[in-house]
């Protein structure tokens, strides 16, 4: 079967401000994840395991530190001569100019340089969600329904009215759209992954953006296809997470701890990084660790349950932690107890200080200020 020229874009822009001081000073897709990751790894991984060669990432919100760690898509194969990574950033001067204002905003804003791709397929996926996907069968799904639009979805059995919602009908066909409907009519939500019809998706820009752009894929996008083109859906059977707000990104590392959340080592399909360059992380003579994920550079003396460590934090001897995530160069001191906590990168905590929350998430700053706690649902 001859192969579609394909491109995909990732839209990695978003400020990510339901994250608090998590995205205070790096974009979203740029917050650690696991441990050795960043988010964006999972779906530069999931376009580099299904032979994916031609990835644009959008940027706009503080890009520096995500720069940094694409390394021109070398952990992914993508530092090539023909193909590979390419940074599209918001510019001046011409057609597209401006600073976009939703995630289809950015597709109308890029316009002009997808045009001149001359893609027969465009996958487009946002750079925050946690999934395992082999898209070649999304691809596959989008051409043996002759489709206009492939629509990866899940079965959601949480709040699914923070999401895109379908209605299914016979062969997969969407025949409904509800953006974040207050009642949801099902439980069938948009992972915001997509498969578009190539020159479909550039005559709906046209249509639809006019002078003044568009906006969210759900106001304007996704019900103009649904309307007036064949959209079906590509079922994700899988685990999947948005990780929009502090719970979400919490119970994602917990749930990973407790092996019901996404795999990140199958051999059959890694998740590549560029990892800090450290040593491996040091467990004390003094340090009880059970059920726990120590990242390189980390060094251990204190008590660690059900909690993921980052790169070159320290529990110093006398720190007790329990379901907690802890980012990069934090310093945890003798004195200090938490449970159900994220602590930012550099955060350096002095005992005494105690902190134990039933059914919540906290979140600690760099400056070691606690600054948000939020409801797990």
């Amino acid at each position: 079967m001859r192969i579609p020229r394909m491109l995909a874009i990732v839209l990695a822009g978003g400020a990510g401000s339901r994250l608090d001081a998590l995205t205070d000073h790096r974009t979203k897709p740029a917050v650690r994840v696991a441990g050795n990751y960043r988010l964006i790894d999972v779906a530069l991984s999931n376009l580099a395991n299904s032979h994916v060669r031609d990835v644009w990432v959008v940027e706009q919100f503080l890009p520096h530190a995500l720069n940094e760690h694409l390394s021109n898509g070398r952990p992914w194969d993508l530092d090539r001569t023909h193909a590979g990574l390419r940074i599209l950033a918001p510019f001046t001067g011409g057609t597209g100019e401006g600073l976009p204002q939703g995630n289809s905003d950015s597709l109308w804003h890029f316009r002009r340089q997808i045009a001149s791709f001359e893609p027969e397929l465009v996958l487009v996926m946002s750079a925050d969600h946690l999934f395992t996907l082999n898209l070649t069968d999304v691809v596959d799904t989008h051409r043996d329904a002759g489709a206009d639009l492939t629509i990866v979805t899940t079965r959601h059995d949480g709040d699914a009215s923070r999401y895109g919602v379908v209605k299914v009908g016979t062969k997969g066909v969407i025949e409904e759209f509800w953006y974040k409907p207050e009642e949801p009519p099902t439980d069938l939500v948009v992972t915001e992954t997509f498969c578009f019809d190539g020159p479909a998706l550039l005559t709906a820009l046209e249509e639809l953006g006019g002078e003044d752009g568009l906006d969210d894929y759900g106001e304007d996008l996704i019900p103009h296809f649904v309307e007036n083109h064949t959209v079906v859906e590509h079922r994700l059977e899988g685990y999947w997470q948005d990780i929009g707000t502090l719970s979400a990104y919490w119970r994602a590392h917990m749930e990973l701890l407790d092996g019901s959340g996404v795999d990140l080592d199958d051999p059959e399909w890694p998740i590549f990084t560029a990892p800090p360059q450290l040593v491996p992380a040091r467990v004390g003579s003094s340090a009880d660790v059970a059920e726990s994920m120590l990242a390189s550079g980390s060094v251990v003396k204190g008590v660690v349950r059900h909690s993921v460590i980052g790169p070159s934090v320290q529990v110093e001897e006398g720190a007790h932690l329990e379901d907690c995530v802890v980012l990069d160069g934090a310093r945890i001191g003798a004195g200090v107890h938490l449970s159900g906590c994220i602590v930012d990168e550099g955060a350096q905590l002095e005992g005494p200080m105690e902190v134990r929350t039933r059914d919540c998430v906290t979140l600690i700053n760099g400056a070691g200020e606690v600054v948000r706690t939020e409801q797990v649902g």
